[in-house]
């Protein structure tokens, strides 16, 4: 009979960062404590300490893994809608209406990230740097569509200021409207800064 084998370093990691995001959407930010993440992993708590240094550098990862995930979903969508510029720019911006993006356990976590993001440095420039990703493929989307350089900044900073004001809501009370109806209105402001 064989040994049953260890999960790798990797493994042990990316079970770690599933665990963080469970117990973030769970319990929030006050919740993320070693103790609680390695329960919730099955593991111990040196294990934090071993693959991460500690649960500030863990959540870290966890939202980097997150937002890794959120980036594919929209680059997924945006690769399934072909070369026409304006079909990419609608697919990335409707992605986030549908599954896996429209969520409320990614809401929840989501909102554990933004309120650590205020007190941890680390954090803060985490999220600088996923949102200046985020706001950059937009505006990239934008410009192949025709909107000139003097508005294409702003302009991007509207679409994404626009979807997460829908995605909010989608994810907090679904019945006020629908994916469909969010389409709708990301189709209008779209068609009114590429029209």
């Amino acid at each position: 009979m064989s040994k049953p084998s260890r999960a790798t370093p990797e493994a042990r990691r990316l079970d770690l960062i599933a665990a963080t995001a469970r117990v973030l959407a769970a319990q929030g930010a006050a919740g993320a404590s070693v103790r609680t993440i390695a329960a919730e992993a099955g593991v111990s708590p040196g294990l934090v300490t071993h693959h991460f240094g500690g649960v500030a550098r863990l959540v870290e990862a966890t939202y980097d893994h997150v937002a890794g995930q959120v980036e594919r979903a929209l680059d997924e969508a945006m690769a399934r809608a072909g070369d026409a510029p304006h079909a990419r720019l609608t697919a990335y911006v409707e992605a986030s209406f549908a599954p896996p993006i429209a969520d409320p356990t990614l809401l929840a976590t989501w909102i554990a990230f933004w309120s650590m993001a205020r007190a941890d440095p680390a954090m803060a420039a985490s999220h600088a740097r996923h949102y200046a990703g985020y706001r950059a493929t937009l505006e990239a989307l934008l410009a192949a569509c025709g909107v000139a350089e003097p508005r294409r900044r702003l302009a991007a900073v509207g679409v994404a200021a626009l979807v997460d004001g829908l995605w909010l809501e989608l994810c907090l009370s679904s019945g006020t409207f629908d994916e469909a109806e969010a389409r709708a209105l990301t189709a209008d402001y779209l068609a009114m800064l590429t029209g």
